[in-house]
């Protein structure tokens, strides 16, 4: 697999030099249609050329920190990851109300969605250390459901991967539209994706001819990935709640995803 052939390469480089595993970070601004964006990237520059880029989308509370640690999770599996902003000016929110303002305005308006995804497309394609044949994106909460919208949209990738997302589209696919594999990651216990919503997502991805993967995980609720989940929950009484086990899971099996797609 592509990716354990990355991570066999690093391996030798080390033993070779003796040298240390280098995480590198950087924070960058880049423009869509006039707006100021704030984005992220991590890579190990121990590894020695290109290898498969990874799109990182953020929960309804904008950039903050978590998607950039997801981005150095993967940057420590041999991709480069660039972690991106959807709302635009690296905007956040530590309210749901905020949040869910912020989240609103995307969503009613896909066009703009997909242009700052496709914005952020180019950023990591252009990175020197990014294979832009190969690339996928992951989005959690909220960018769980822009990733399945960019989906939808056609958007010509090798794979996108929904944490918690959310599932319903004003704008279903059609036969033929989905030109990307699919994996949803989805908690069985989460109250905010009923059952219909489900049924309606796997007869959409049926009829469209997908390539996709859903899969529950009992017990989990909303959030399940995020350790922030908890405190987040009690304070604005949300049914949220991390799940270790659920987490670590559905990780694995987005990285045995990623060695399907970028074999």
């Amino acid at each position: 697999m592509k990716r354990n052939r990355i991570w066999l390469t690093g391996l030798l480089l080390l033993v070779v030099s003796g040298a240390q595993a280098a995480l590198q970070t950087e924070t960058v601004t880049y423009r869509d249609n006039g707006t100021e964006m704030k984005g992220y990237f991590a890579y190990d520059d121990s590894i020695e050329g290109e290898r498969p880029g990874v799109l990182v989308v953020h929960e309804w509370w904008g950039h903050n920190e978590y998607p950039r640690e997801r981005a150095r999770m993967l940057a420590k599996e041999g991709y480069v990851a660039f972690a991106l902003d959807m709302y635009g000016e690296g905007k956040t929110a530590d309210h749901p109300d905020t949040a869910g303002k912020f989240a609103g305005e995307v969503r009613k308006n896909m066009d703009v969605a997909e242009s700052r995804f496709l914005a952020a497309l180019e950023q990591l394609k252009n990175h020197p250390m990014t294979e832009d044949d190969d690339i996928a994106a992951i989005g959690y909460c909220f960018g769980g459901g822009v990733v399945l919208e960019m989906a939808r949209r056609g958007v010509d990738i090798d794979g996108v991967a929904s944490f918690h997302g959310s599932l319903g589209t004003d704008n279903p696919a059609k036969p033929g539209d989905v030109k990307t594999r699919i994996r949803v990651y989805n908690g069985a216990a989460d109250p905010f994706v009923k059952p219909e919503a489900i049924e309606a997502f796997k007869q959409e991805m049926d009829a469209a001819g997908a390539d996709y993967r859903f899969i529950n995980y009992p017990g989990a609720k909303h959030s399940f990935t995020n350790p922030g989940a908890d405190e987040n929950g009690e304070k604005f009484g949300l049914p949220l709640a991390y799940d270790k086990e659920a987490d670590q899971k559905s990780w694995a099996d987005m990285l045995e995803f990623f060695d399907e797609i970028f074999d």
